[in-house]
């Protein structure tokens, strides 16, 4: 298998044509019944198994991009206030660190995850071509992001996160064994 390169290294190339803003918000949309598809049918111990050092278990995976939805709506806050640089997403992610996402019931985060999704594209739908094309500096980045390239950066964000879980479901159980 092809090693995924990390988040944290992608780079990113925001020349989208505003035209395809609503083909970006379906993928949005999709992800919470992607993230239901993937995790039907697991057994609790395997959703919230951490298998490998320091990586989060599939649970937790789910719980960082609900954590998130609230960063990704703060940001549409900030292109209504003509702010000229986003808000900072936290890289420790200390929210999800230490949100207990693996004592919570699976059920319960996939329905927070599905209505905070459904907030985030409801207010991409209402708005105008202009409000889309708005631009203002991504602080990690260090590039200008409109409103179409941050929905297509958090659709990506989505999409690492969904092959992260398939790469967990996939691994071979391990029994703490060495094996």
């Amino acid at each position: 298998m092809i090693k995924r390169t990390r988040w944290v290294e992608r780079e990113f190339d925001f020349s989208l044509p505003v035209g395809v803003f609503a083909c970006v918000v379906e993928r949005l949309r999709g992800t919470p019944a992607r993230l239901e598809e993937l995790t039907r049918g697991h057994a609790r111990e395997t959703l919230t198994a951490r298998n490998v050092a320091g990586a989060w278990s599939v649970q937790e995976q789910v719980g960082h991009l609900l954590d998130l939805d609230e960063l990704h709506e703060g940001r549409l806050e900030d292109y209504a206030r003509h702010l000229s640089t986003l808000r900072a997403a936290d890289m420790t992610n200390r929210k999800t660190e230490e949100a207990g996402h693996n004592g919570a019931r699976l059920e319960d985060l996939l329905a927070a995850f599905r209505d905070a999704r459904l907030r985030f594209v409801r207010r991409l739908e209402a708005m105008s071509g202009p409000e889309v094309a708005a631009s203002a500096l991504h602080p990690r980045l260090r590039k200008q992001m409109r409103v179409i390239d941050l929905a297509y950066f958090v659709a990506e964000h989505d999409d690492h996160h969904l092959a992260s879980i398939t790469e967990i479901l996939r691994a071979p159980a391990r029994t703490g064994r060495g094996e």
